[in-house]
């Protein structure tokens, strides 16, 4: 008897992982597979933006906490005015959010929470947008084209990552906050958060997010870019509204009540 000739597996049609490469150096061809896929593929990049959000909140926590175990602690505006058990009263209060769970475990759960956060409220305002203008795209390819068009945000915190472990010093003014004006005011602290969003990578994001709208949706490329772009001025000054109000919150919060 003969023995029934092997024939080779098919290679499985769920190993996306080639695209994680793919989104950058063939973006085009890439996010065309993305588009063919009728059901969710989205799982890989998310994963891949949750693993490294959680690099960077390790490396921002352990920078935290060597900052405060050698007193380099950042001090409220007038500090030297303050009456002596005021001042006890924040140093203790220093010491207590300088906790693993205040610099590891509560942000990095806040940092998944935006990872999927983000991808939901872009993927569905997106969808949204690009259907008003007559695209047929659905809500399942448009999670999938924002989930692997956010793989540039991956990027940016390995290397901002990188960046904090070679040169030991935080982030003080990401992407481009440095431009904002220095005078203190709440408009300018709000352009500081705003600027703080911009930089290579969310043009990337952008770029990808150009590409695959004229796919899923068949949209011309006029429609398909302005749905992007307004999608994304809307997130962005929504975004950075959400940082100031938090900044303003945890000035209340934190420095106000030493001052009673």
């Amino acid at each position: 008897m003969h023995e029934a000739a092997v024939q080779p597996k098919p290679r499985a049609e769920n190993n996306h992982s080639p695209w994680l490469l793919g989104m950058f150096v063939r973006p085009r061809e890439t996010i065309g597979h993305i588009a063919a896929h009728a059901n969710g593929v989205w799982w890989l990049p998310l994963l891949v933006l949750c693993l490294t959000a959680l690099f960077s909140v390790a490396a921002s926590g352990w920078l935290r906490q060597i900052a405060a175990q050698t007193g380099q602690v950042e001090l409220p505006p007038d500090f030297q005015y303050y009456p002596p058990e005021q001042q006890e009263r924040f140093m203790q209060a220093v010491e207590a959010t300088s906790g693993p769970a205040f610099v590891y475990v509560l942000p990095g759960m806040a940092r998944l929470i935006t990872v999927f956060a983000g991808w939901l409220l872009v993927g569905n305002l997106l969808h949204l947008v690009l259907t008003m203008l007559g695209g047929r795209n659905n809500t399942t390819s448009t999670l999938n084209l924002v989930a692997w068009a956010g793989l540039p945000f991956a990027l940016r915190d390995l290397v901002r990552t990188a960046a904090m472990l070679i040169t030991r010093e935080l982030i003080q003014s990401p992407g481009l906050s440095g431009f904002a004006p220095l005078e203190a005011s709440k408009l300018n602290a709000y352009l500081f958060y705003l600027l703080g969003l911009v930089d290579i990578y969310l043009v990337l994001h952008i770029l990808y997010l150009g590409l695959g709208a004229r796919t899923i949706g068949g949209l011309s490329a006029r429609k398909a870019w302005g749905g992007v772009v307004i999608t994304m001025l809307v997130l962005i000054g929504l975004q950075a509204l959400i940082g100031y109000g938090l900044a303003q919150l945890s000035t209340i919060q934190v420095v106000r009540p030493f001052m009673f």
